[in-house]
């Protein structure tokens, strides 16, 4: 097993964009973040990925944010790049992250309401031919596009693995069945959707909450390791409410959740863009603010 592979089967921590009060870009800011993420031992860490607003930052943020990330890194624990948006962009932005130092790229899911099944095939191949020899890892939000599709998106060279980030898990067993046992199959739905996943052969998970309570996620990646499901959801339940928080208004509040809590915790990266929520309203800061004391996370 490579480092990488070792890594994909860890966690995923997608590192959120900092903004000053101008709405600029602040990557300085996502140093602390990294350096607590580290030192807690969270596996791999992702630029540009949802958490991140990838599809709210201008394509130049995001390559600024990569290059950020990969500083910040400095080659001590493998990062995964971000790409997506137009086939151009994508291309263009895979370029850019294999530039700054990326050690494997993320592939978003086209948000396009006319995208193919075959289509997106098509895309993934195109980006493959680009990253010359950077391994994809694909981000499915939506598994309607069939498990023969999904088959053939496994097969093309270069591709990984797959961050699976719907709740069917009946779905993702029938996918892992139909493809290469090669496949790194992650759980795409952070620590609440990890044990379900695992059940059926995912192995590791993304999280946005590595950004404010790493320990936490390293502790519930280390219970499922060892296969202990109950002291996994006993760590889950200690940290449900602030992905219930995250959840709602459509998961409008899912990066306003994070960045709400950074605040509080004394590390203040900016608000969220529109479209996400911001800021959280009085009765979710309270919950929020209730889930930091009871919880005693530690502050900045």
């Amino acid at each position: 097993m490579t480092k990488l592979t070792e890594a994909l089967t860890g966690i995923s921590g997608i590192l959120v964009t900092p903004y000053d009060h101008d709405d600029q870009i602040a990557p300085a800011l996502q140093g602390p973040i990294v350096e607590r993420a580290i030192a807690a031992g969270v596996h791999i860490l992702v630029a540009n990925g949802n958490t991140g607003e990838f599809y709210a930052l201008t394509l130049d943020e995001a390559e600024r944010m990569v290059h950020a990330a990969a500083e910040h890194i400095n080659h001590r624990i493998p990062l995964l790049g971000g790409v997506g948006r137009s086939i151009h962009d994508a291309c263009h932005l895979a370029k850019v992250s294999k530039k700054a130092g990326a050690d494997a790229l993320m592939v978003h899911q086209s948000p396009d309401p006319f995208s193919a099944p075959r289509g997106f095939v098509e895309y993934v191949r195109r980006v493959a031919g680009i990253a010359d020899g950077l391994p994809l890892m694909l981000y499915l939000r939506n598994d309607a596009i069939g498990t023969k599709t999904i088959a053939e998106l496994c097969a093309i060279e270069g591709v990984a693995g797959v961050k699976w980030a719907t709740p069917n898990v009946l779905k993702l067993a029938e996918a892992i069945g139909a493809t290469d046992p090669s496949i790194i199959w992650v759980g795409g739905l952070a620590e609440t959707w990890a044990p379900p996943l695992y059940a059926v052969g995912a192995r590791g998970f993304t999280s946005g909450l590595i950004n404010v309570w790493p320990e936490r996620s390293v502790a519930i990646h280390a219970a499922l390791a060892r296969g202990d499901y109950q002291a996994a959801g006993a760590l889950i339940a200690g940290m449900k409410v602030f992905e219930e928080i995250r959840a709602e208004e459509l998961n409008g509040t899912n990066v306003t959740g994070v960045k709400a809590a950074l605040k509080a915790l004394g590390h203040d990266c900016g608000h969220a863009r529109p479209p996400s929520a911001w800021p959280l309203t009085a009765a979710q800061q309270k919950q929020l603010d209730t889930f930091i004391a009871t919880q005693k996370l530690p502050r900045f």
